[in-house]
């Protein structure tokens, strides 16, 4: 396979982790899952995670608004799987698209091009971020006993800066100064 070269401000790749979280819902006493979506700026890998109770289309346009104002700008291009909240009918040539995250993606102008179906390595960055808040996000909370979405949020976002602030291991800096200067100055400015 060959490497890559992903431009500044070009991509967003997007995905749900495998893993999840669980929460206890305080009423009912019930353990409940909470669905991690993930998103990344491949050129910095600049990550974006967020929780939510379910893997539908109202929650899956939620986390791209999300991502997008969190990123302070928009991607040129945004890569989805193939999932049904993405693509209604997949396909090489013309895959056809939920019209609402189609109007999403007109409205904060990003062209969605989703993955090939079983072809992880078209969104490979995703793939690897998505395993990289596996690791250091998901596990790193396990332990911990939780009774909202919201209280989730706040811990991943807790962890998330804790990410985000490592130092590279073979690069000077960290993820959130090759955001700044790589990626950041060349997003598309968000939509009114």
């Amino acid at each position: 396979s060959m490497h890559k070269e992903h431009k500044a401000g070009e991509e967003m790749e997007v995905d749900w982790a495998g893993e999840t979280m669980t929460y206890v819902e305080p009423v009912t006493a019930e353990m409940k899952a909470a669905y991690i979506f993930v998103a990344v700026l491949p050129a910095s890998s600049y990550p974006f995670a967020y929780a939510y109770g379910d893997m539908k289309i109202p929650y899956w346009i939620d986390a791209h608004v999300r991502a997008f104002e969190y990123f302070g700008g928009v991607p040129r291009i945004t890569i989805p799987d193939n999932t049904k909240t993405a693509v209604i009918k997949p396909s090489l040539v013309d895959p056809v698209l939920n019209r609402s995250y189609s109007e999403m993606a007109r409205h904060y102008r990003t062209t969605l091009i989703p993955a090939r179906a079983g072809k992880p390595k078209d969104k490979a960055a995703d793939e690897n971020m998505v395993g990289n808040v596996s690791r250091r996000i998901i596990a790193a909370l396990r332990n911990r006993q939780f009774f909202s979405i919201y209280e989730i949020n706040e811990a991943i976002k807790e962890e998330l800066v804790k990410f985000i602030n490592r130092p590279f291991q073979k690069m000077e800096g960290n993820r959130q100064t090759a955001f700044e200067k790589i990626d950041k100055p060349v997003l598309q400015p968000l939509p009114a």
